[in-house]
């Protein structure tokens, strides 16, 4: 089984010209297999079934093996009983129709409020930087859009006078999301001065947000300001551009919005996207059936 397997390797190598890096994982996780195929009597690869590769594949899960490790041996083992199958070695490749384990899916980060306001009021406000950057950070919490749409936005995207933007997502779609009162007031802020000294004269910018060259903030751009802060703040948690969105939403349901509402700021086209953060949401069942079931008073309340 060994020399099938130097087979594949030096096939990988001269044919598909993979890196070492990606060659040394399949050589482990083919070796990882052979040896488990030995010690469960199998000698021969043409003898191998579907469900003892679903037994090993569970053996991995005991032993406390991440889902994306799994499923990169499956990736592995696949291609390589293809190979076999493609070279004559066997008649049958038993990974067809074999389900891929999925991959467990990681709920996002999520700051709590007290931490939210730490890091929205982390920017100093007596530079143009800093008030820029307090607005951009007050706007992302305010209305959960992405980052890519926060920088994308336009001075004519805003209507400060009535309280909301207008987002326009990558596929077009557009959104009228509220601004509330204090992301309102920062954006007057950063317009009333600190964008006129972002601003250069040969570089003029219809973009909302600039950065020191007088170009449009960039992703990466953000990605910086945002850690910054969240160091600034003391935030230990592992934070990306789109944890203020992700908590925005958290934050929204456990106020009382309704999953739908978020949904519509959220811009998700599917519920079912919005329902990961019904996973971070208490809610206050016992409090919410007692005040609006008309046969939950007690039982003193039923004799008076």
């Amino acid at each position: 089984m060994k020399s099938h397997l130097l087979s594949f390797i030096q096939h990988l190598t001269y044919e598909r010209g993979l890196s070492a890096s990606t060659l040394d994982s399949y050589r482990r996780d083919l070796e990882a297999f052979l040896d488990y195929a030995t010690e469960q009597g199998i000698d021969r690869l043409e003898d191998v079934q579907k469900h003892q590769l679903s037994l090993y594949f569970r053996s991995l899960k005991q032993k406390g093996r991440a889902a994306a490790t799994i499923s990169r041996c499956h990736v592995s083992l696949r291609a390589f009983f293809q190979f076999l199958v493609q070279e004559g070695a066997i008649a049958k490749d038993p990974t067809l129709g074999l389900e891929a384990p999925r991959p467990e899916k990681r709920l996002p980060e999520v700051l709590t409020v007290e931490e939210t306001m730490c890091l929205l009021e982390a920017p100093l406000s007596g530079t143009p930087g800093g008030i820029r950057d307090r607005a951009m950070l007050e706007v992302l919490y305010a209305t959960g859009i992405r980052v890519s749409e926060l920088i994308a936005l336009q001075i004519d995207h805003l209507n400060l006078a009535l309280g909301f933007v207008r987002c326009i997502s990558q596929g077009g779609k557009e959104r009228i999301i509220p601004l509330g009162k204090i992301s309102s007031e920062a954006l007057e802020n950063y317009l009333s001065g600190a964008r006129q000294e972002l601003v250069k004269p040969d570089k003029p910018e219809d973009t909302l947000f600039l950065n020191h060259q007088g170009f449009g903030m960039s992703r990466q751009g953000f990605w910086k300001i945002i850690k910054k802060y969240a160091r600034e703040a003391g935030i230990t948690k592992a934070i990306t551009p789109h944890t203020l969105r992700h908590s925005f939403a958290v934050h929204l349901l456990d106020n009382g919005a309704d999953l739908r509402s978020v949904q519509e700021m959220l811009g998700h086209s599917d519920i079912s996207t919005t329902q990961v953060y019904l996973r971070f949401h208490k809610s206050p069942m016992k409090e919410v059936y007692e005040r609006a079931h008309p046969r939950a008073g007690s039982v003193a309340e039923a004799e008076n």
